[in-house]
């Protein structure tokens, strides 16, 4: 099997995830690294020992050498660079949320459907061992129709500050950012259903909180304390089997702890995903909650990217259709789309 020589895009915090799971990827040979601060880009390329330093991906992607490339930057500009590396004849691997709303998806579709190169976007939490577990026992009947799922990811101070806090770069808040997962995870998880109706709310009522000094939090390589994206967003969704999902999620809140859940019911089990995999089912007229024997029983990070670059490692050379590809990203953004009309309109928003 050839080596597939990989271009990284962006070397911001995440970068590093991909770079790592990469290295480890005895098919993969790192070739190039581009970012728009150079000495950022340098320092990845000295680190991995990678030969060809780019600060501008346009050029990067004429690179011939290049087969695939993954996309670690700014929400704003992941339509822009997917194109453009489709439209060079390259794989692509971008990073979620795909895009800013659901017309960009639509341009990125378009562009996949002129290609015949894999399209994938880096829904990690897919990819968590425990998830791979739960999805088999989902699919031979376990936890029956599944038609209720919930979770909750809530900081009480967590707004990385930098891009992520500017919604002309991010797209939105914590709903973007962090609720994109737990969304994406549950409605993979409930077989991907066609999204009917959407109700929700968003909240900025307490900004990024610099005066708290007795808490650190995660902040972005680009740290400044501005901030005009939600606090808090929640939702309801329906969708046209009638399975409903609720979320709610915030960068910050007045919360005693951080909170972290995601759970889904089924006619004939349930399971607890968020903090650990828990299997829940009936009998001997006996309620039980199942624990797997498992390496990773939650999320673990090292876990959940390496086994999705492997994955996209795999579709580029083998042909696989990947987990997570255009059709998936299109539907999710069309109900994160649909969250933050709802909330700006105050009213429910309707899918024919």
């Amino acid at each position: 099997m050839k080596r597939l020589k990989i271009g990284v895009i962006g070397a911001g915090s995440l970068s590093e995830a991909h770079f790592e799971a990469y290295k480890n990827n005895p098919n993969v040979e790192l070739t190039a690294v581009c970012d728009l601060v150079e000495e950022r880009a340098v320092a990845k390329a000295e680190k991995y020992k990678i030969a060809n330093v780019y600060t501008d991906y346009r050029e990067m992607v004429k690179n011939p050498e290049l087969d695939a490339i993954s996309v670690v930057t700014w929400n704003n500009t992941h339509k822009e660079i997917s194109i453009a590396a489709l439209d060079s004849g390259k794989h692509v691997l971008c990073e979620k949320p795909l895009c800013m709303n659901y017309e960009e998806a639509l341009e990125i579709k378009a562009a996949t459907e002129r290609t015949d190169k894999q399209f994938m976007i880096g829904y990690v939490r897919r990819h968590a061992s425990s998830i791979a577990i739960l999805k088999e026992f989902i699919e031979k009947g376990s936890l029956g129709e599944i038609y209720y799922a919930k979770a909750s990811n809530l900081r009480r101070l967590g707004n990385p500050g930098g891009w992520f806090s500017d919604k002309s770069r991010s797209g939105g808040g914590p709903l973007i950012d962090i609720g994109v997962h737990v969304l994406d995870l549950l409605w993979y998880l409930m077989g991907r259903p066609k999204v009917k109706t959407v109700s929700a709310n968003t909240y900025s009522k307490l900004g990024n909180r610099t005066n708290i000094q007795t808490l650190s939090f995660y902040k972005a390589a680009d740290y400044s304390p501005e901030n005009n994206v939600e606090d808090l967003a929640n939702a309801l969704i329906r969708f046209q089997n009638g399975a409903s999902l609720m979320v709610d999620v915030s960068f910050t809140l007045h919360a005693k702890q951080d909170q972290s859940s995601a759970v889904i019911f089924g006619d004939k089990g349930g399971a607890e995903i968020d903090p650990a995999l828990v299997l829940v089912h009936e009998e001997n007229n006996t309620i039980l909650n199942s624990t797997p024997q498992i390496d990773h029983p939650g999320f673990n990070f090292s876990d959940g990217f390496q086994n999705e670059i492997n994955h996209f490692v795999n579709c580029c050379l083998t042909g696989e259709q990947p987990i997570g590809g255009i059709d998936d990203g299109v539907e999710m953004m069309k109900i994160l789309t649909a969250i933050y009309e709802s909330a700006a309109k105050k009213q429910e928003i309707v899918f024919d």
